[in-house]
């Protein structure tokens, strides 16, 4: 049987032998899914949370964008805490869906602010 080499030279196919067999090269993670660490309405176990969250929530929200690594004025933006809330979800591998984030978003901020900013204490 003849091949062409790469180096253009013609000749017989050079046959070895297989010494070893291929290795998967992926490195497997666990991907274990979680909760949230505290509930939504655990709101007065951290009562300065809870005053923040009442009084100056959007202080707070600033705050949390900052803690999370974002830019502190994503709050201000359209969709901006609700992205905050399903990245952290993400992140931290949180079961939830994004209608549970708009949820827990439009109809109880204070205590949605308050729980993402002890999910960020209890994780850091």
């Amino acid at each position: 049987m003849q091949f062409e080499m790469h180096d253009n030279v013609k000749g017989k196919a050079m046959s070895y032998p297989v010494t070893s067999q291929p290795q998967c090269a992926s490195t497997c993670y666990q991907t274990q899914i979680s909760d949230w660490h505290t509930g939504l309405t655990d709101c007065c176990n951290d009562m300065p949370l809870c005053l923040c969250g009442t009084f100056a929530p959007l202080c707070l929200a600033c705050r949390i964008s900052d803690d999370f690594g974002e830019c502190c004025c994503a709050p201000y933006l359209p969709g901006g805490l609700h992205s905050l809330r399903t990245g952290m979800r993400e992140r931290y591998r949180i079961q939830g869906s994004i209608g549970h984030d708009w949820a827990a978003l439009t109809f109880c901020l204070p205590c949605s602010l308050c729980q993402m900013a002890r999910e960020l204490k209890i994780r850091e």
